[in-house]
């Protein structure tokens, strides 16, 4: 499995150019990686270095470097090469840091309507490890086919797989801080930018971090204007299960919460202090949303919307009765990245703001 995988990845750099062919390389031997960085300078005499510039490499500026993430330590000798994805919500960070092309595996579903064409091209030429996902949308993957990968860096945690037992291996992990365990509190879209700039620290790409969080605060705070004072309109951000089974809301904690009140909307849970909960259609009802923004991971959004609509007593609900209800993919709405932003503007263009 390792051959094939290692072959498919040595293809695929070929198409992306000399620095991408490093990195094909790093995933047969980690010590390679480790010599071909990009950011790394040979010492000279004034560094430690011999006389005809040989020497260990010096460490890009702001290196070693240590971020916390989910209550733990991850430490840094140099920006990341060795990527692999295994969640969709780092994407569009790496592609606005200009460092999508350090990613050598994926794995899970990276819908096209998340990103621009240039972006959705740059994942297709991705060797994909899998796309299975159980019925809650989490991705179903083995750890030994990550190591197997041999990353430096892995961006997710599924089920099955522990931080401890890639650090074993020499991989690191960094995991959204929304699926931490424990607490994670209230979220803003202070944690997309915070995210960015993170992520621009690990990458050594501060630069291009400062300008797209400037662009994505830029963004909110045009919505917001456009949106004005807010009507008192309510709205209820809710993740439906197809075909039957228990429906979720999202409450105070939720990135839902502060992208409804940018958008003009309260909380119909705002007083809900969880991220998301089981919510029965009583519930549902009690509080009578005037909007309703339905969350899905795949597929068709007919039958997201049908599963809302068609419940007994639903049409009591003003949302349904006024048919004021958009469906879209999840990661418009969670975790807070730069596409929630997105999901932001499409809440507001899709029903006018809170007018």
């Amino acid at each position: 499995m390792q051959t094939t995988m290692q072959t498919t990845i040595q293809t695929t750099m070929r198409r992306r150019g000399t620095r991408s062919a490093l990195l094909a390389v790093a995933v047969v031997s980690l010590a390679a990686a480790c010599g071909a960085d990009d950011t790394a300078t040979t010492s000279g005499p004034a560094a430690g270095g011999t006389e005809d510039g040989a020497g260990d490499a010096a460490p890009a500026e702001g290196f070693p470097l240590t971020v916390q993430n989910c209550g733990v330590e991850v430490s840094f000798d140099q920006p990341p090469s060795t990527v692999v994805l295994l969640e969709s919500a780092p994407v569009t960070i790496l592609q606005g840091l200009g460092v999508l092309d350090s990613v050598v595996l994926r794995a899970g579903a990276y819908p096209e309507e998340y990103y621009d064409a240039e972006t959705f091209a740059a994942i297709e030429a991705i060797p994909s490890m899998g796309e299975e996902l159980d019925r809650s949308g989490h991705l179903q993957i083995s750890m030994e086919a990550i190591i197997d990968a041999e990353p430096d860096l892995v961006f997710g945690l599924p089920d099955g797989v522990s931080r401890e037992g890639l650090a074993d291996a020499g991989i690191q992990v960094l995991e959204h801080p929304v699926y931490c365990a424990g607490d994670a509190g209230a979220t803003s879209f202070d944690d997309v930018f915070e995210q960015v700039e993170t992520y621009g620290d690990i990458f050594d790409r501060r630069d291009e971090a400062a300008a797209m969080v400037d662009e994505l605060r830029g963004r909110v705070e045009d919505v917001q204007a456009d949106v004005g004072e807010a009507s008192g309109r309510t709205a209820a951000v809710l993740f439906p299960t197809v075909g039957g089974g228990s429906g979720y809301a999202y409450g105070n904690k939720s990135m839902a919460h502060p992208q409804l009140e940018a958008a003009g909307f309260t909380n119909a849970f705002a007083d809900v202090d969880e991220r998301v909960f089981e919510v029965t259609l009583e519930q549902l009802i009690s509080r009578d949303p005037d909007v309703l923004v339905l969350l899905h991971v795949d597929g068709e959004p007919g039958p997201v919307k049908d599963a809302v609509v068609n419940l007994p007593g639903a049409a009591s609900l003003t949302a349904v009765r006024n048919d004021d209800i958009l469906v879209q993919l999840f990661n418009f709405t969670e975790p807070p990245t730069p596409v929630s932003v997105d999901g932001l503007e499409r809440i507001a263009e899709h029903f006018g703001g809170a007018g």
